[in-house]
């Protein structure tokens, strides 16, 4: 529809004037090509679309009230196509907040259910209100706020560090510094997080993998459970996918939402730790036909949502609802979304939750090209974001190791998870998978191949992972041989029942020195080969000093000490602790490890799995041990770099013989997670134990050597 005026030139707002008024405020269209609010000084720019709705009108409220002060109709004259936009003279943004109503057909069998009297959220919104105050039961409609981006980066430059080169630590904000035990001033909060950053230095990660900071809503599906409050903790139900969660904020920002976050992000980025976000563009909080409509549904139903026939809605998430995620409209609003992260807030990697519903079609089927993944892979404002699928959903599709556009995405790797936590607790049939997934997962990802996608070979795709905020946490899993969720209140019956768990002999809490003992070897064994594989490691916070979960492997709802890091194990597992840093520290000095060298000068293959003896580089398919071997020249250090991981998951000592090294220098022992009977796990660059061709693996233990 022609727009008699001039188009308005954005960079000069001085000579714009309104055409018209709506009740009683001064206004004329605006930009139609800027989805959201905007703040323009001399007043606001509103910009909303929808294929089906008929009519949209614009709702302003004053803050806290639920009744708007002013209704403003979009005229016809200010639609082109589906947009509607106009510009409100005279308002100030610290003094109100608004919302939408849209008309249209109701006919739910075709995906039609306007309701004329719905608020509706924008869902380009910079900030949801209401939302402050974490446990607090939400009493009335989403409204947003207009936010005035002033936040100064300077020339922060973005990271140029290859997916391998990371070390990958998943936290929850809130459950961080929640516990009293956390010492931080700012419990819950991005400031309470950034409080513990000199303890991110310490431990030696260099990525934090945020679970969600989307504004959620965790009253949503809130119910009292043997008198404990469960909510929505995880908050993998978005209500507003441009919106920090406010709650997460220590202090009321207004009209500067993020702020907090943002100096967060800076304050890490100056410590050298990059940031991921873990992001959900599966599903929406507003669930299936009986969820709640306060975006999506009323703005166009049909177009936002994967539908039936018959107009219900196809489940593949598991929640209710299913975004429709390749239709143009969606799939534009994931792309703005993820840009607006990247320059805004300088993210520096997404991980996708459920992924492999970003590749299907409409009707649900999966697609050869998802045209979604396609754009944000070769999309050039995230050319250097990290993209990393969890690439399974919960409608049946599994993907690991072929997940579309795969050069450019990297992937959880699933298999790594299952092999090598069967093959760790004694599933010696696991051995194969597991002395592959050791080895870069090659078969799935190409590691081996050097030719393989360029400059983002295998080993930039995959990473590896034992523990996730979906699971056992590493104490668990060597202390509990089932899950124990009866605190969510499903009889247990939540969470998945493959653990691939082993309680060293006693379920849960003991006092005894022998279980005890194995558990904490498990546990080293677990993280030196997990810092020892070929891949990027990840793993969840706490692990590091034998958090718990007491057995609850889908702490999805307890806002609570199930949750919470316990900082008081910090210093009860201090020596669990150093060897965890020490694993982290020996991965970065050996780049051997973390991606193909050039070809070491002494001549070894650059990688090679070993049975016992080193010169059978072919492993039984049922062995009980078998090594891994890295070796090239380290162009840094002007020497060749080789490392040779021993895994011994055998209840007996096994003697093993080492590669020969000729005249190359000699190997030396860098880790045994059995110790040496006086609490010695490891040896600094330095102090490493020589070792003459043979080693005795002590029973269900790890040793790691290097050559110098």
């Amino acid at each position: 529809m022609k727009i008699n005026t001039p188009p308005i030139p954005l960079e000069d707002l001085s000579s714009v004037s309104p055409m018209g008024e709506i009740a009683g405020f001064p206004v004329r269209p605006g930009f139609f090509d800027i989805n959201g609010a905007m703040d323009l000084g001399i007043g606001v720019n509103f910009t909303i679309h929808t294929c089906y709705g008929t009519r949209c009108e614009l709702l302003l409220f004053h803050t806290i009230e639920d009744e708007p002060y002013a209704v403003l109709p979009f005229p016809e004259s200010y639609r082109i196509g589906d947009v509607y936009s106009m510009i409100v003279f005279g308002l100030n943004i610290k003094n109100f907040e608004y919302a939408y109503r849209i008309d249209g057909p109701y006919l739910p069998k075709q995906g039609l259910v306007f309701d004329k009297n719905a608020i509706l959220l924008d869902p380009y919104a910079r900030a949801v209100t209401g939302q402050k105050y974490w446990g607090i039961k939400k009493e009335r409609a989403y409204h947003a706020r207009v936010v005035k981006d002033s936040f100064d980066w300077g020339a922060m430059p973005q990271s140029k560090r290859e997916l391998s080169d990371l070390v990958i630590y998943e936290l929850h904000v809130r459950g961080f510094t929640c516990h009293p035990s956390s010492g931080v001033r700012h419990k819950g909060t991005f400031a309470g997080l950034m409080e513990k950053i000199s303890y991110l230095k310490e431990l030696g990660i260099n990525a934090v993998e945020l679970m969600p900071v989307f504004e959620f809503d965790e009253m949503m599906n809130s119910r009292e459970v043997d008198g404990q409050l469960l909510l929505d903790y995880w908050g993998y139900n978005t209500v507003g996918f441009f919106a920090p969660n406010t709650s997460y904020s220590s202090s009321a920002e207004r009209n500067m939402e993020g702020n907090e976050l943002k100096e967060l992000i800076k304050a890490l980025h100056d410590n050298g730790i990059e940031v991921i976000l873990d992001v959900v563009f599966n599903h929406t909080a507003e669930g299936n036909e009986k969820g709640p409509t306060f975006c999506f549904k009323g703005l166009d139903n049909k177009v936002y949502y994967m539908l039936t026939p018959d107009g219900n809605y196809y489940n593949f998430s598991g929640c209710g609802n299913t975004l429709n995620c390749n239709h143009p409209v969606v799939h534009q609003l994931i792309l703005e979304c993820l840009r607006y992260w990247t320059i805004s807030y300088r993210v520096d990697g997404f991980r996708f939750d459920l992924a492999s519903i970003l590749g299907r079609n409409e009707d649900g089927s999966p697609l050869n090209n998802p045209p979604l993944l396609r754009s944000l892979a070769s999309d050039p404002i995230l050319a250097n974001v990290k993209l990393i699928a969890e690439a399974w959903d919960a409608g049946g599709m599994y993907q690991v190791g072929r997940f579309p556009a795969a050069k450019r995405w990297a992937e959880w790797n699933g298999r790594y998870r299952d092999a090598v936590r069967g093959f760790l607790k004694g599933d010696n049939w696991e051995a194969w998978n597991a002395a592959w997934s050791i080895s870069g997962s090659g078969d799935l990802y190409g590691g081996f191949d050097p030719d393989y996608a360029g400059d983002y070979a295998g080993y930039n795709s995959c990473i590896n992972f034992l523990t996730c905020h979906d699971g056992f946490t590493l104490y668990d899993l060597y202390s509990y041989n089932e899950k124990h969720n009866e605190a969510n209140g499903w009889n247990n019956t939540d969470g998945t029942d493959d653990n691939r768990s082993w309680n060293c002999g006693i379920e849960g809490d003991t006092d005894n020195p022998d279980v005890l003992f194995l558990r904490y070897r498990m546990m080293r064994n677990a993280c030196a080969v997990l810092m020892c594989s070929r891949g990027t490691p990840m793993f969840l916070a706490g692990d590091e000093f034998c958090n718990t979960q007491y057995g609850n492997n889908n702490s999805y709802c307890q806002d609570n000490e199930i949750s919470w890091l316990d900082w008081s194990l910090l210093e009860k597992n201090r020596d669990f602790f150093d060897f965890f840093q020490f694993m982290i520290a020996f991965r970065m000095a050996h780049p051997v490890i973390r991606k193909r060298l050039p070809d070491a000068v002494c001549g070894m293959a650059p990688l090679h799995t070993h049975n016992i003896n080193a010169a059978e580089t072919a492993i039984p398919r049922d062995a009980r041990t078998f090594s891994v071997c890295f070796a090239g020249y380290d162009t840094d250090k002007g020497r060749d770099d080789l490392v040779y991981v021993s895994v011994n998951t055998y209840w007996k000592d096994v003697h093993i013989i080492l590669p020969s090294l000729n005249t190359t220098g000699n190997w030396y022992l860098a880790v045994n997670t059995f110790g040496d009977g006086h609490g010695q796990y490891f040896y600094p660059a330095g102090k490493e134990i020589r070792i003459d061709g043979e080693f005795v693996m002590r029973p269900r233990s790890v040793a790691v050597f290097t050559v110098r």
